[in-house]
């Protein structure tokens, strides 16, 4: 089945507002990313590479109203939960899994979560995920810790990349 992902003009500034946002939620939220082999291995062959993984990093949690939401979670989860500027900070307390955020934007997309994957390139990923069907949302955007990228899968489900400072 081939789902047709429509970008309009609206959607387009809907996604970089909200790119922006996630930049700056994102440099507050991640000032040391989680030891993972992609970035402690520094000087790696080609083929050292290829065989890491793509860690999952961080995940966000898009809402209308974020009481409400950061209430649902809290109760639910047992997670702490802590405002930080427009967000709030989610620490999962599991030790072995990612912390995230919950974001109220204030425009569209309002209800959505998604992931941040660990990548080395994010140009490169981007490239690939629109050669398997994909779309490349928001090309690669500088922040304090490095860079962050969106794609949309064949099916438009929104995914971050996030490309540490090297």
């Amino acid at each position: 089945m081939n789902a047709v992902y429509t970008l309009t003009a609206r959607r387009l500034c809907g996604l970089l507002l909200l790119a922006m946002a996630t930049g700056a939620l994102l440099c507050l939220l991640l000032p040391g990313l989680p030891v993972t082999a992609q970035n402690t291995k520094q000087n790696q062959s080609p083929k050292e590479k290829a065989k890491m993984g793509r860690p999952v990093i961080h995940f966000e949690i898009g809402c209308r109203d974020s009481a409400a939401t950061q209430a649902f979670y809290r109760d639910l989860f047992d997670w702490q939960i802590t405002q930080a500027g427009p967000a709030a900070v989610i620490n999962t307390g599991g030790g072995a899994g990612i912390n995230g955020h919950i974001t109220a934007l204030g425009h569209e997309p309002h209800n959505y979560v998604t992931v941040y994957v660990q990548v080395d390139d994010l140009q490169t990923y981007l490239d690939k995920a629109t050669a398997l069907g994909g779309k490349a949302l928001v090309p690669p955007v500088p922040i304090p810790t490095g860079k962050f990228a969106w794609l949309a899968d064949p099916e438009g489900n929104l995914i971050g990349l996030l490309q540490p400072k090297q």
